[in-house]
C-alpha cells in the first residue's frame, strides 16, 4: 500500500524510520538520513496524523546503552520538520512510553528510544512486535536501509496494524526496481569493496542482464589469482577462486577488470607506492587501487552507458594515496550525460559525497545491505509486508 492510500486523518501513526546516523559527543554527525525522512513526515502530519517516530540506532549488545541512544537525534528531525520532536526515554515497549505517547494530539511528533533497546527486537519476537502496534492506529515503513531485516519493528509490526510504505522506501524500491527490469541500454555495473563473496549473488544475478561489469577492489585480485595471476599480499577469497573462473568462462566478454595496480609496501598511507600489472605483483607488495591504465579503461567502458549502478569503492579510499581510483570512477559516472545513474552502499555513497559529486547522480541509496539483497533478486521482509 502507498502513502497515499492510508487514511490517518485524527490517528496515530507508527512511522519506522532509517536514524542509524554516526553521533560524535552527542552531535549528529550526517544529517543526509534525517533530512530523507521528512517529505514522509510531512505528508503526514498534513493529513492530520500524529507521529510516533521509531529507529535502530548502531548495534546495543546487552540492552539499553547510553552510547546508543536516539536523544541526540530528536532536535535535528525538529530542524528539519519544523514542528517540536518530543523524545520519550526509556524502553520503547515500556508501560511509560505508551503512556505517553496516547497524549499526542493531531500535529504532535514523538521520538521514541532505540527499539534494540528493547528485547526480541531483532528475533521478531511476536509479544514485542504486538507493543508496537499498541503505540498506534497505523504503521508506515520508510526506513529502506532496515528493509531487509526481519525485525519486530520493521515487518512484525507491520502485520498487526494497517500499514504502507513511505515516499523514500517507495523511491528506494521504484529505483532499484528499474535495475532488474529493461533499463535502458548499454547498462554498465560496477562492483567493488574487500570481498567476492559479500556481493557474489548480485554479481551472479545482474550478469546475464548487463553489457558490462567492472570489477574493481579488492574482489578483483580473487578474479586474477583465479587465472594464475601473481597478487603479492592483496586481499583475496581462495575459496572463491572456481566460482571466479566459472564466471569468467561464461561472461568473460561481459566482465572487465585492472589491468595494473597501485601497490603499497604497508597497509598504510604511509607505504611506498609503486605501479604494477595486476598479474605481477611482486610478492611483498598489496594492491590497494586500481592503477592508471585500469582507470582510463573504466572511465572509456563508462562512456555512452545509459544506465550505470555502483556499489563499492575501488580501492583503500579512506587512505588519500589509495583513493585516486575511487574519486576517478566518482567523477565518471557524474559526467555522464543523459545517463540513469545509482550509487548504493555506504562506501560509495561516501565517496560520492567527498568528491562533490552527489548532486549529479540521480539515485544515491539510503540503504547498502537492503539494496544489495533486492538486487540478489531476494524479496525484503520489510517490503513484503506492507505490500
Amino acid at each position: 500500500m502507498k502513502l497515499e492510500d492510508l487514511n490517518v486523518q485524527g490517528k496515530r501513526v507508527l512511522v519506522r524510520v532509517d536514524y542509524n546516523v554516526p553521533i560524535k559527543e552527542g552531535v549528529v554527525q550526517d544529517e543526509t538520513r534525517v533530512e530523507a525522512s521528512i517529505p514522509t513526515l510531512k505528508h503526514l502530519l498534513d493529513q492530520g496524523a500524529s507521529l510516533v517516530l521509531s529507529s535502530h540506532l548502531g548495534r546495543p549488545k546487552n540492552g539499553p546503552d547510553p552510547k546508543y541512544s536516539l536523544e541526540p537525534i530528536a532536535p535535528v528531525v525538529e530542524k528539519y520538520l519544523g514542528v517540536p520532536v518530543k523524545f520519550i526515554a526509556g524502553s520503547p515497549d515500556s508501560d511509560e512510553t505508551l503512556a505517553a505517547v496516547q497524549q499526542l494530539q493531531p500535529g504532535e511528533v514523538a521520538l521514541i528510544e532505540n527499539v534494540r533497546f528493547a528485547a526480541g527486537e531483532e528475533k521478531n519476537n511476536a509479544e514485542l512486535s504486538a507493543k508496537f502496534a499498541k503505540l498506534a492506529d497505523a504503521f508506515v515503513l520508510d526506513a529502506f536501509g532496515s528493509a531487509h531485516r526481519a525485525h519486530s519493528s520493521v515487518s512484525g509490526v507491520a502485520e498487526l496494524i494497517p500499514s504502507a510504505a513511505g515516499f523514500l522506501l517507495q523511491k528506494e524500491v521504484d529505483a532499484l526496481g528499474n535495475l532488474l527490469g529493461e533499463p535502458e541500454r548499454p547498462y554498465v555495473v560496477i562492483i567493488g569493496g574487500a570481498k567476492v563473496s559479500d556481493k557474489l549473488l548480485v554479481i551472479e544475478n545482474l550478469l546475464p542482464k548487463v553489457d558490462r561489469i567492472l570489477i574493481g577492489g579488492g574482489m578483483a585480485y580473487t578474479f586474477v589469482k583465479a587465472q594464475g595471476g601473481k597478487i603479492g599480499k592483496s586481499i583475496h577469497e581462495d575459496d572463491f577462486l572456481d566460482k571466479a573462473n566459472e564466471l569468467l568462462k561464461a561472461y568473460g566478454d561481459k566482465i572487465v577488470l585492472p589491468t595494473d595496480t597501485l601497490a603499497g609496501d604497508a597497509f598504510s598511507n604511509d607505504a611506498n607506492v609503486e605501479v604494477f600489472d595486476v598479474f605481477n605483483i611482486p610478492d611483498e607488495w598489496e594492491g590497494m587501487d586500481i592503477g592508471p591504465a585500469s582507470i582510463e579503461a573504466f572511465t572509456t567502458a563508462l562512456q555512452g552507458a545509459k544506465t550505470v549502478f555502483w556499489n563499492g569503492p575501488m580501492g583503500v579510499f579512506e587512505f588519500s594515496k589509495f583513493a585516486n581510483g575511487t574519486n576517478a570512477i566518482a567523477a565518471a559516472v557524474a559526467g555522464l550525460q543523459g545517463a540513469y545513474t545509482l550509487v548504493g552502499g555506504g562506501d560509495s555513497v561516501s565517496a560520492i559525497n567527498k568528491s562533490g559529486q552527489a548532486d549529479r547522480i540521480s539515485h544515491i541509496s539510503t540503504g547498502g545491505g537492503a539494496s544489495l539483497e533486492l538486487l540478489e533478486g531476494k524479496k525484503l521482509p520489510g517490503v513484503e509486508a506492507v505490500k
